[in-house]
């Protein structure tokens, strides 16, 4: 079984942003603006992308 995964980019800066926003970034693993990583796609990280989707940008 594959476990299916979701692109995610970050596209603006985290200066000035509540705590959480900028943990939760940093727990997708995202450090400067341009970083991409490929998250699996579960309701865990799907609730943290939403949290800070203002942030990023997101391709299935």
């Amino acid at each position: 079984m594959t476990t299916s995964t979701i692109k995610v980019t970050l596209k603006r800066s985290v200066i000035g942003r509540p705590q959480n926003q900028v943990q939760t970034v940093r727990a997708l693993g995202l450090r400067k603006i341009g970083d991409s990583r490929e998250v699996n796609d579960t309701p865990a990280t799907r609730g943290m992308i939403k949290t800070v989707q203002h942030l990023l940008e997101v391709e299935a």
